[in-house]
């Protein structure tokens, strides 16, 4: 587990580096791929579905990248894009299209279905972490409105 997690920073900064993220940002958003990699493995492991543990692992991500952002004064993107792609899932998109081609099409289907639900788990993911933060954020402005009232 703690190589494929060492694997997923250094995959992460090199999506990073394609991205052009640079310096102190390079090296945390390499950090945010691990931290998701390791704890979607500790999830599986726990016996919680594929589907729970990368959503799960994307509100990790999520809320690594929303501190690191305020911590370094740069956009949530920086961090949150680069340390989803470990969990992706590429190979499940590969596999679907060859069980397509072969003409297993139930097989198909069914790959189709999880592998969308993973992706949306994953974007379902950063979703709520960051309109949490726009909720507090818009609840601290008005109470603080309110009291100067």
């Amino acid at each position: 587990m703690i190589i494929e997690t060492i694997a997923a920073a250094f995959g992460t900064m090199g999506i990073a580096i394609i991205f052009n993220i640079r310096g102190k940002n390079l090296i945390y958003s390499a950090i945010g791929g691990g931290i998701g990699w390791l704890s979607f493995k500790i999830l599986i492991s726990l016996s919680v579905g594929k589907i729970g543990a990368m959503f799960i692992a994307s509100l990790i991500i999520s809320m690594y990248s929303e501190a690191c952002a305020r911590i370094f004064k740069c956009p949530v993107t920086t961090f949150v894009i680069s340390a989803l792609i470990p969990l992706v899932p590429g190979g499940a998109m590969y596999y679907t299209m060859y069980e397509a081609v072969q003409g297993n099409l139930d097989t198909a289907l069914y790959m189709t279905v999880d592998t969308i639900a993973c992706a949306g788990s994953l974007a379902f993911g950063v979703i709520v972490v960051s309109t949490f933060l726009k909720i507090i954020k818009t609840a601290k402005t008005l109470i603080k409105k309110n009291l100067k009232n």
